[in-house]
């Protein structure tokens, strides 16, 4: 018996819809020799005739009659698997992962949720604080977006680019070093530090310098969360290095002051992240546009 494959599910799809050997091999660019040996192959798999000669044309046996309508579902239902499913956000009812640090959640997505939700009203948001290995085991995680700094993405991640800064001092205002234009590396290591441990690699480059000089600093605060962080510099002595928006956005919202660096800081670039099995998914691909537009012109993201 002859296994049916696709060609042959067209042939016969053809076949019982023209009732005619010739007009098939035209319509399926065959010649008639082709086309008489797919019809034997398929009467030999049915065990059946399905068309029978009469007169100058055919007529299709009570087994070609029950087959019509099934081969017709069938091929419509592969041909709608080069479909793209469309994607209709005022109904879709979904919940998506998203993992950041807590100032995107804070200053950010305030308003990135009243946007989505004028638009889509059935999404939720499951917001996560981001941790620092999760990137590169992105295709593990139950997360459709991580918003992050970083400067290699990983292999089969996708990105959008929010933009890039650098990085400054972030201290109270009235700081002992307040006063200074720009305090100098001998009088920053005079105070204690505060760092954030969520989110991508913020400060590292500053021990890596005090260490290539022989130098050390005291991290006398880790704390997961930059409210926590701003809070406890607005009422204390500590220092802390942090990218160039943060800090500014941070000034304007409790009595901070920032300073520049006695020192070169790389560069930081920030991306919105998902991994490759969600990119072609048209749901995924309209939220992930939604928010790589909105975090990219807010003005609490890097410019």
């Amino acid at each position: 018996m002859y296994r049916l494959n696709l060609n042959l599910l067209k042939a016969l799809e053809v076949l019982l819809e023209q009732r005619n050997v010739s007009r098939a091999a035209e319509e399926l660019n065959l010649t008639q020799s082709a086309m008489s040996r797919q019809l034997g192959q398929l009467r030999e798999h049915f065990s059946d005739p399905l068309l029978l000669r009469e007169g100058s044309g055919f007529l299709l046996t009570a087994r070609a009659q029950q087959l019509k309508p099934k081969i017709q579902i069938i091929l419509e239902q592969i041909r709608s698997l080069d479909e793209e499913v469309g994607f209709d956000p005022a109904t879709c009812y979904r919940s998506f992962n998203f993992a950041c640090t807590d100032y995107v959640a804070q200053f950010i997505f305030p308003e990135v949720l009243q946007h989505l939700w004028r638009r889509a009203p059935g999404i939720d948001i499951r917001y996560q604080n981001l941790e620092a290995d999760w990137v590169h085991r992105l295709g593990q995680k139950p997360l459709d977006f991580v918003s992050t700094m970083i400067e290699d993405i990983p292999e089969n991640v996708q990105g959008h680019y929010l933009g890039s800064d650098g990085a400054v001092c972030l201290m109270a205002i009235d700081h002992e070093l307040a006063a200074a234009a720009q305090p100098s590396l001998q009088q920053m290591l005079q105070y204690k530090f505060v760092t954030v441990t969520s989110g991508g690699d913020k400060d590292s480059f500053f021990d890596q310098h005090l260490m290539a000089n022989g130098l050390k600093r005291r991290i006398a605060y880790s704390v997961p969360f930059f409210c926590a962080a701003f809070s406890a510099l607005a009422s204390s002595q500590l220092l802390m290095v942090l990218p160039e928006h943060i800090a500014n956005n941070a000034a304007k919202r409790y009595p901070l002051i920032t300073k520049p660096l006695p020192l070169p800081t790389p560069e930081n670039h920030y991306q919105l992240l998902w991994h490759g099995i969600y990119h072609q998914d048209p749901a995924h691909r309209w939220v992930r546009e939604q928010l790589a537009e909105l975090m990219g012109n807010s003005i609490y993201s890097p410019r």
